[in-house]
């Protein structure tokens, strides 16, 4: 539980593996005891892209090192009422997760890998 800032994104699709971290941006999950939220925003206030900001969120459940999220709100509503199962390990104050991204209806099916440090209070 508590509040994560992504440092690092990787996708493999295939039998390719490339950096999906986008230095340009922030991101935070939020994990409380039921439930995950994101949020992803446009570092520089000028920035006009189309993904300026983002945001997620739902139920988990965690068991043992198995995290699966349930993505009951997205921005981009094709994402919602999926679920997202990830392994995940926590060394010291880095958060790493790793899993399946997968949405048939988007022809989205790859593997995620997120490294996350713990935001201090």
């Amino acid at each position: 539980m508590g509040t994560w800032e992504l440092i690092s994104a990787t996708t493999i699709e295939k039998d390719t593996s490339f950096s999906t971290f986008d230095p340009t941006h922030k991101m935070i999950k939020i994990i409380n005891p039921t439930h995950f939220a994101f949020l992803n925003h446009a570092v520089s206030p000028n920035d006009s892209s189309a993904t300026r900001f983002s945001a997620g969120g739902g139920k988990y459940t965690l068991a043992d090192s198995a995290y699966t999220e349930n993505l009951d709100y997205f921005t981009d509503k094709a994402w919602e009422n999926n679920k997202f199962e990830f392994v995940v390990k926590i060394s010291g104050d880095t958060l790493i997760q790793k899993g399946v991204e997968k949405v048939d209806k988007l022809g989205i099916d790859r593997v995620i890998i997120e490294k996350y440090k713990r935001v201090k209070e």
